[in-house]
């Protein structure tokens, strides 16, 4: 009964979906207050059954109900509680319940807490995600339902895949949902002020919270899949421009250029189609991230679905989606003009340089992905392509921005004068030339190496000379620089960690990708191998039983100049019920470095294994930084702007917007 009240509240969900995305759009038009008020309820009602329709699934997932079909094919019996519970979405049905759930509670975040928001603009923005649930929801009721049932029930499961019982994989795709889908949010906006016709600094401060929302969760899941990929694989890296990892970079890249679109659009009532078409092509990139997962046109162990037909529909959701938001930007767009000016070398210059370049790169990044798909339908065969590319064209794209990242917050809005501004970053110039020469000596000439190195450098001391300027440090007595600091907005605070974090994780990148040390050999037990300045003695294997898994767990003492530092426990896993093996990397993380240690199959009929050693420079920089990353976002969600909202528009302002509006 309980798969059966899930899938009824499925069903339910549904219809009142409907009745969001017409009756508060047809009282918007009309302008009746009745009817634009059953957008609320609508929108919470709708959260309130999906969430009870994910409640049943998960039941049954916990209590191993082998009766639905889903259950059978993604869980076990032996599988330890935390696996079954990512087991709801640890595959394609679940995941797809998971997705609505997020959607709608969105929807219903904005219901409760958009108090403040225009009744029209609300009621608009609810109907569009209405709009886009009820796709989702006649996906997943005609092609992927999670409460099929499958008579008779077989006595047990068929386990999750075992690259998926992993904890940071069980909490990686609801925070990359939450990031993909909360851009939703942004594009419901975006179509409801081209249904209305207005775009204003208003609107501007009410969607930037869901968009640094969306952002920072998605930059969160990013990184957790990146970590994934590090520790559970064993091959040493942690990212492999796998076209699946791709997917989800693509939108995070406009996603970073919506946000400081919008930026201006607050500040300077400037860039207001532009800040709309990224948000209506952000959404779509997330759609056709979705797509690429669960059509079965690409092989990856992140990809769920191989049935053509679920990939059909999801094709055809998309070109709805996208192409009637294009069409409606294509009809209403060209009204959203704005006659401020504004230099090339000003803030508003800055952020557009910005913009220009997140977009070419997720163009870029796009090209790579879909090249090899789109030759294989023409009949080109089956081409790779791989890191070489992407390392070629994006990150040469990337480094005059970075750049430009130090600089671009000193300028003021409208017009500036770049030589003061790059007079004040002497002393980050000074700092990179000097750290480049160190990394030099010590490491040698790697020119990436000494690139990424003088480009974290210059970000990182150019962030912080920004933050010295807004207190006027050493300008004024330390006191008062104190003050100052302590009133600086929280906004603000947000910002100069952002931009640190991204140096540091730039940081990350270049050590643990230019001067990463391998060693693979056959060990055996007594046998010790040189890396880097450790000694890493091998001491032999043992057969271990997990709760659905047996394992070879290797021993590995080491030393460095005769002193112990750790003991490292690598594993090869073999999952009983797939007959499937994994590998557990051991890693000994240092502020300098990780010392990581792979066992892998015996080689001949000594006790001799192949290992795999590796010293990774500085990559925990990288999870440093994009904590650092989303702790800035989470600072500036709290500033008091984005808790109040946009402050009620007085009535000179509200006649100047309506001379903005669309005719």
């Amino acid at each position: 009964m309980i798969a059966e009240a899930g899938h009824y509240a499925l069903t339910l969900a549904l219809f009142i979906a409907i009745v969001q995305a017409t009756v508060p759009l047809i009282g918007a038009h009309k302008n009746d207050s009745f009817w634009m008020s059953f957008a609320q309820p609508a929108a919470i009602l709708q959260f309130l059954l999906v969430a009870f329709a994910f409640g049943c699934l998960t039941i049954a997932f916990v209590t191993s109900d082998f009766s639905l079909a889903v259950v059978v094919h993604n869980s076990h019996t032996a599988k330890p509680l935390i696996f079954k519970i990512s087991g709801v979405w640890g595959n394609h049905e679940g995941s797809m319940l998971l997705w609505v759930l997020i959607l709608s509670l969105f929807g219903a975040l904005v219901a409760l807490f958009g108090n403040n928001l225009p009744p029209g603009l609300r009621s608009r923005a609810l109907a569009v995600q209405a709009m886009i649930a009820v796709g989702f929801y006649l996906f997943m009721l005609l092609t992927s339902n999670p409460f099929e049932r499958i008579i008779p029930p077989p006595a047990n499961g068929q386990d999750l895949n075992p690259l998926l019982q992993d904890f940071g994989l069980a909490i990686h795709p609801p925070m990359l949902y939450l990031g993909y889908v909360g851009f939703s949010m942004a594009f419901s906006f975006a179509i409801a002020a081209l249904i209305e016709g207005r775009v204003d600094a208003a609107w501007a401060r009410w969607v930037r919270p869901w968009t640094l929302l969306a952002w920072c969760f998605l930059s969160g899941g990013i990184a957790l899949g990146s970590w994934w990929a590090y520790y559970e694989l064993g091959w040493g890296g942690f990212w492999f421009w796998d076209p699946v990892e791709n997917a989800s970079f693509i939108p995070w890249l406009s996603g970073t250029a919506l946000l400081h679109s919008s930026i201006v659009v607050e500040k300077r009532d400037a860039l207001k189609g532009w800040t709309i078409f990224l948000a209506i092509v952000t959404f779509s990139l997330s759609l056709l991230g979705t797509f690429l997962v669960r059509s079965g046109v690409l092989t990856s162990v992140h990809s769920f679905a191989t049935d053509p037909s679920r990939g059909v529909f999801i094709l055809a959701l998309l070109v709805i989606v996208t192409g009637g938001s294009l069409a409606l930007f294509a009809w209403r767009g060209p009204g959203l003009k704005s006659d401020v000016l504004f230099q090339p070398i000003s803030r508003e210059g800055g952020l557009l340089f910005n913009n220009l370049v997140m977009t070419t790169a997720a163009a870029t990044v796009l090209l790579g992905t879909l090249y090899p798909l789109m030759l294989e339908a023409m009949g080109g065969g089956k081409v790779s392509v791989g890191a070489p590319f992407f390392n070629a064209t994006f990150v040469p794209l990337m480094v005059p921005m970075l750049i430009a990242m130090a600089a671009g917050p000193m300028l003021t809005w409208k017009r500036s004068d770049l030589k003061p501004v790059l007079n004040r970053l002497w002393i980050a110039f000074i700092a990179a030339i000097v750290l480049v020469l160190v990394v030099w000596q010590i490491q040698g000439g790697a020119v990436f190496g000494l690139i990424g190195t003088g480009i974290a450098t210059w970000l990182f001391v150019g962030t912080m000379v920004q933050l010295g300027e807004r207190i006027h440090l050493f300008r004024v007595p330390l006191g008062d620089s104190l003050r100052r600091l302590g009133r600086t907005p929280r906004a603000a605070w947000g910002m100069t960690l952002a931009h640190a974090g991204l140096a540091i994780t730039i940081a990350g990148i270049t050590g643990a990708g230019v001067w990463k040390v391998e060693s693979i050999q056959s060990l055996m037990p007594g046998q010790s191998v040189s890396l880097s300045g450790f000694d890493f003695k091998f001491q032999g294997v043992k057969q271990i039983q997990g709760p659905n898994y047996q394992a070879t767990r290797a021993t590995f003492t080491v030393t460095q100049d005769g002193k112990a530092v750790v003991t490292l426990h690598p594993e090869k896993r073999l999952y009983v019920v797939q007959n499937q093996p994994t590998t557990e990397a051991a890693i000994h993380s240092t502020i300098w470095g990780d010392l990581y240690a792979v066992i892998g199959d015996p080689e001949g009929t000594k006790g001799a294994y192949v290992t795999r050693l590796y010293f990774n420079p500085l990559v925990v920089w990288m999870w440093i930084g994009v904590m650092m990353m989303m702790l800035g976002a989470a600072m500036s969600l709290s500033d008091r702007r984005y808790r109040i909202g946009a402050p009620k528009r007085t009535r000179q302002r509200i006649e100047g917007a309506a001379a903005t509006s669309l005719k």
